[in-house]
């Protein structure tokens, strides 16, 4: 039964037809019917004697046990509850960047029974306002330094009533109402499958939607991939780029290290000099980020090398052959490649160190099961091109939306990635399905090409797409961004050299017959380059082949 009085969630679901088949066989996935995961993963720290371990340290020398952690979110819950009037299943809006006091405001809101609905620090007004439009969202907890865009949204979206807002120095702030109240607090006993977090998608093919995930989806993706891939000790320290409101960055970043004790430094700026400066001050072991910033950070190496880091976990977006090696030979370390996605909570194929593979993601890890299957729905053969899908105990469930039945079919998730999967059980990983080009009749993938552009050094970054073409129905065009500082030209010359260095790394008709040289490439708000958007960066200065 529900804790939830407000059941727009529950009444939004997918029907039970619609979604896909749950997996509970691992021992550790036998979850009680009664389950809040703040209980499991905080309150339960505190109660078991280890409230003094280190939880959160942040720029400045903050550093927060799981004893405070867990009297401010209790100080937050009651303010909700008490002050504005939250009641379990109400939806709450969460906008900051990475900081302690969001980590704070996000166990609060748990507590509370409601349901976090995390978003982007760089979203503007107008894509807030479709959010809290889409999820009914009430009330919010925000950081002080966006609160123009949310007073902007809250103009345009009346739905949304009750605002406070934190790292607020005055009377009005969060932090004067936290202080009225006590660090005690009953948490609701919410049911295993009520819902406790909405996740709105990335937006790399353009219209977000919203994912649902229960409390026992969070427990449930703490139970898989960091304790049989990851494998983090209590002393480990855990830094990163993805935004909390990323479930890759919420899962790596907050949910992952306390599920295990360990401890996360919380960064408002992520650059790479401000990683490397935060992993030599935190003493941080663990890093999480995205290929692109691998391949930057691999200029600080030396440094690198010098600190406590001892693990590096890359997903996102796919890790080309080219940034692994170039990461091994700057830091010494192996990175740990894995593929999640919202719709599925976090990373459901990886593979450790020791059985890292270059250009293979992995292996499905424990409590999954992942194939690849034809545009009918059945298994291909290995070494065979197709749609993957992947089921577990976590799984896509939209919120009122019909592409529920594009993600969701016989039971499967489909992810929109094409991969094949070798006689070893490794998924290579191909393309997305919509950015696979067909030229000349020829099927070619966009991330190949890229790989190969990466491997030489004056690529510091590039995307690659199909273009119209009246011959061969498309052609491969990339748009390359020229690494800083090695005095290169954006001139026909290197056009012609990028393309024999791609025709030597890879069959010569996957080569791009044309480049446009550009400044920087559209990405999303967590790193992952939207292709779609490519298409508008088009100019005269091609220079096809």
């Amino acid at each position: 039964m529900t804790a939830h009085l407000d059941t727009f969630a529950r009444d939004h679901l997918p029907p039970a037809s619609a979604q896909p088949e749950f997996l509970f066989e691992l021992p550790e996935l036998q979850f009680p019917a009664r389950l809040n995961c703040a209980t499991e993963l905080l309150d339960r720290r505190v109660a078991e004697g280890q409230g003094d371990r280190l939880c959160i340290s942040a720029p400045g020398g903050l550093r927060w046990t799981y004893a405070d952690l867990q009297a401010r979110a209790n100080r937050i819950a009651n303010v909700l509850v008490c002050e504005m009037g939250l009641v379990p299943g109400n939806r709450v809006l969460l906008s900051a960047p990475n900081n302690p006091m969001l980590a704070a405001c996000w166990f609060a809101v748990i507590k509370a029974g409601g349901i976090a609905v995390a978003t982007m620090p760089l979203l503007r007004a107008k894509e807030l306002t479709a959010i809290i439009d889409k999820a009914r969202i009430s009330h919010a907890l925000c950081d002080l330094c966006l609160a123009g865009e949310v007073q902007a949204a809250q103009h345009q979206a009346p739905v949304l009533q009750k605002v406070r807002y934190f790292n607020h120095p005055d009377v009005q702030g969060l932090e004067a109402a936290m202080a009225r109240h006590s660090d005690q607090f009953d948490n609701v006993d919410t049911a295993a499958d009520d819902t406790c977090l909405l996740a709105f998608t990335s937006g790399t093919t353009g219209v977000p939607k919203a994912t649902m995930h229960f409390h026992r989806d969070v427990m449930a993706a703490c139970a898989c991939w960091p304790k049989h891939v990851l494998r983090p000790q209590p002393d480990d320290v855990f830094i990163g780029s993805p935004p909390l409101a990323f479930t890759f960055g919420l899962g790596g970043l907050l949910l992952f290290p306390m599920s295990v004790g360990a401890s996360t430094a919380l960064l408002e700026r992520a650059s790479p000099e401000h990683l490397v400066q935060g992993i030599e001050d935190h003493g941080a072991t663990i890093l999480v980020t995205a290929p692109t910033s691998y391949r930057t950070l691999a200029a600080h190496g030396a440094r690198l090398r010098a600190s406590t880091l001892r693990r590096c976990v890359s997903a996102g977006e796919a890790l080309p052959a080219a940034t692994r090696t170039l990461w091994r030979a700057a830091t010494g370390i192996e990175l740990i490649d894995g593929i999640g996605a919202t719709e599925m909570l976090h990373i459901f194929i990886s593979a450790d160190e020791a059985h890292a593979r270059p250009g293979a993601t992995g292996t499905a890890i424990p409590g999954y099961q992942a194939c690849v299957l034809d545009a009918n729905g059945q298994p291909v053969p290995p070494g065979t091109v197709g749609r993957l899908a992947v089921k577990g105990p976590t799984g896509c469930r939209y919120l009122d939306d019909p592409r529920q039945a594009n993600y969701v079919q016989n039971g499967w998730n489909l992810t929109g990635d094409a991969y094949l999967m070798d006689a070893d059980g490794y998924f290579v990983y191909q393309a997305r399905t919509d950015d696979m080009i067909i030229s000349a009749g020829y099927n070619i993938a966009s991330p190949e090409v890229e790989g190969a552009l990466l491997a030489h050094p004056a690529v510091a970054e590039c995307g690659v797409i199909g273009v119209p073409d009246a011959e061969r129905g498309q052609i491969v065009k990339a748009f390359v961004v020229l690494r800083a500082g090695g005095g290169y030209s954006p001139d026909a010359a290197l056009v012609k050299t990028l393309q024999d260095f791609v025709k030597q790394a890879i069959a010569p008709y996957k080569y791009p017959r044309a480049i446009q040289f550009v400044t920087e490439l559209p990405r999303t708000g967590t790193g992952k380059l939207q292709r779609f958007r490519l298409n508008s960066l088009q100019t005269s200065q091609e220079n096809p082949t």
